[in-house]
């Protein structure tokens, strides 16, 4: 493969002036490289070769985006693509070692023009998860002076409330893995990918940046902040939010909805407060049933949607590393390996690894009493003995047996109370090693891998507690999965059952502008169906800030 040159333009006066070169495919094979500090003197060096230029002319650069490539096991490279800021952009690029010079594409954010109604109060935000925080930091930015509120803690508080849950068994319904400052995503890997192409995906990172994430999630290919790290970044968030004239509440439940001639008039909260608002941002997350269910009473149209459901599966991380990066494994410069994985039955249906969490733990996630969820986390450093992803299949409104718009929440619902039934009736998670699993018997210990679930695991039958297409789906994945990833298969892997909140089962209609068929209520990112992770739930909160900033002016 050519090595593609682009350039950076920038219009001074009416004139395009060239500023930074962009090269990518640059190489470096593990075997150049013997310690990190090296990383950067060697990619220097490759840099200068490609441009066939002295250091003198280098001014300086820096890493648009890193990968691995990890196909061939005894010759793994890190693959770069470089920003380059030279003396003369025009002399390099003729003498370049490259087959195509294109222009940059322009990834600048365009700033949204105000629109020029008049907000008799300040807009609302329900929810501090990725959608309303950055909701809520564009607003506050521009003088709207927004209201964010959550029905669980701060970070702090709600660290305390997870942590009773998960070593004593004690759940609070208010704050927990799925609601509180962050949203669900503080208690995860933290991971930064997405499949959407978006401008606001760079503004998304430059901000967490800005809040004290790590360098590296602007240009690693596989982004990551990790649950230890994102909690400070959230915290920094809602800080500035706040210095910009904005307002936070936790414990703040909205509980109804006021209506007045097809427009938002209010919202209360607490069952007892009442807030007059013309603006709502629903950003609710996807586990927000009640609220669900008060939006349903309150006539706004909502239909089911399609999400998936199956189990946690852990590994030793040792056998991932060795699976994905063979004799190299414990090269300084790979850290913990992932996967991704997916397999298409001929009955119709899919299974694939979601959310894998390298060096990670099987976390307790449930958000409703008598019910067992299961979630995955890891932390920055991604250290932990054991490996775990969801291993889901797809089930769709057709598979609810309902015309509800809240069959989905339904469905979930009996899969999380069975699991909770199987595993002792104690928030203790149904388990069975993956041997067992494809037998259908029912484990009796454990092997070399040590479920990390808390508060611990119950040996059980998963086929109790999930539907039986989702059982035999996932019992062809496994098989197929381990001609893919060597292990994959092992026979004292464990599966922790159940995981049911891949994504929202609920999409709140919504029209061009944004706004449910109530005026002035704004559904925005997971919990609205209109997204799915950290990067696409943030990127949709910014979306719906434009159009409040479109119609509105700033207060």
């Amino acid at each position: 493969m050519g090595v593609v040159v682009r350039v950076y333009c920038r219009e001074i006066r009416g004139f395009k002036v060239n500023i930074m070169v962009r090269v990518s495919n640059i190489k470096i094979r593990l075997g150049e490289i013997t310690d990190p500090r090296d990383e950067i003197p060697v990619l220097k060096q490759k840099l200068l070769l490609k441009l066939k230029i002295s250091e003198k002319e280098l001014n300086h650069f820096r890493i648009s985006k890193k990968s691995v490539d990890a196909r061939k096991k005894n010759d793994i490279c890190l693959v770069y693509t470089v920003d380059a800021d030279v003396k003369d952009e025009l002399r390099v690029l003729r003498r370049s070692d490259t087959k195509n010079a294109a222009p940059s594409p322009d990834m600048e954010y365009k700033r949204v023009t105000y629109g020029s109604e008049r907000l008799a109060e300040r807009p609302v935000i329900v929810g501090m998860g990725p959608a309303g925080l950055f909701a809520g930091l564009l607003l506050s930015r521009h003088g709207y002076r927004p209201i964010l509120m959550d029905r669980g803690d701060d970070v702090d508080s709600r660290v305390e409330r997870i942590n009773r849950f998960w070593n004593e068994g004690i759940l609070d319904t208010e704050s927990n893995v799925q609601f509180g400052e962050g949203g669900a995503g503080t208690f995860s890997d933290g991971k930064l990918t997405t499949l959407i192409s978006d401008k606001r995906c760079a503004v998304v990172l430059e901000e967490f940046v800005k809040a004290g994430a790590p360098e590296e999630i602007l240009y690693f290919y596989r982004p990551h902040i990790g649950t230890d790290r994102l909690r400070n970044t959230v915290k920094n968030i809602r800080r500035e939010i706040v210095a910009n004239g904005g307002e936070v509440r936790f414990r703040a439940k909205v509980t109804d909805i006021v209506v007045k001639y097809g427009r938002v008039h209010a919202v209360r909260i607490n069952d007892s407060e009442i807030l007059r608002c013309g603006v709502v941002l629903l950003a609710l997350g996807h586990s927000a049933r009640d609220t669900y269910e008060m939006l349903k009473r309150r006539g706004v149209e909502m239909k089911p949607k399609s999400f998936s459901v199956g189990v946690r599966i852990e590994h030793p991380q040792k056998l991932i590393n060795t699976a994905q990066y063979g004799d190299a494994a414990e090269h300084p410069m790979l850290g913990a390996a992932d996967y991704k994985l997916a397999y298409h039955s001929k009955n119709g249906r899919s299974a694939y690894t979601f959310c894998m969490c390298p060096g990670g733990y099987v976390v307790a996630a449930a958000s409703e009493y008598n019910g067992v969820v299961t979630n995955g986390m890891s932390e920055y450093k991604r250290d932990g003995r054991n490996a775990n992803a969801a291993l889901l299949v797809g089930v769709s409104p057709s598979d609810f047996m309902s015309d509800d718009p809240l069959a989905g929440v339904e469905f979930q619902r009996k899969w999380e109370r069975l699991a909770f039934q199987s595993g002792g009736e104690n928030y203790m998670a149904p388990a069975q090693l993956t041997e067992d699993f494809l037998n259908d018997r029912r484990s009796t210990g454990f092997g070399r891998v040590t479920p990390t679930y808390r508060p611990g695991v119950a040996l059980s039958g998963l086929r109790d507690c999930l539907p039986g297409y989702v059982v035999e789906t996932m019992k062809e994945a496994i098989l197929y999965f381990d001609t893919k990833l060597k292990g994959f298969a092992m026979p004292d892997g464990v599966l922790t059952g159940v995981e049911t909140r891949s994504s929202a089962p609920v999409r709140i209609n919504r029209s061009e502008n944004f706004t449910a068929n109530i005026d002035g209520l704004y559904p925005v990112g997971e919990g609205a169906g209109y997204a799915g992770g950290i990067m696409s739930s943030a990127v949709d909160g910014i979306r719906t800030a434009e159009k409040v900033m479109e119609r509105y002016s700033p207060l």
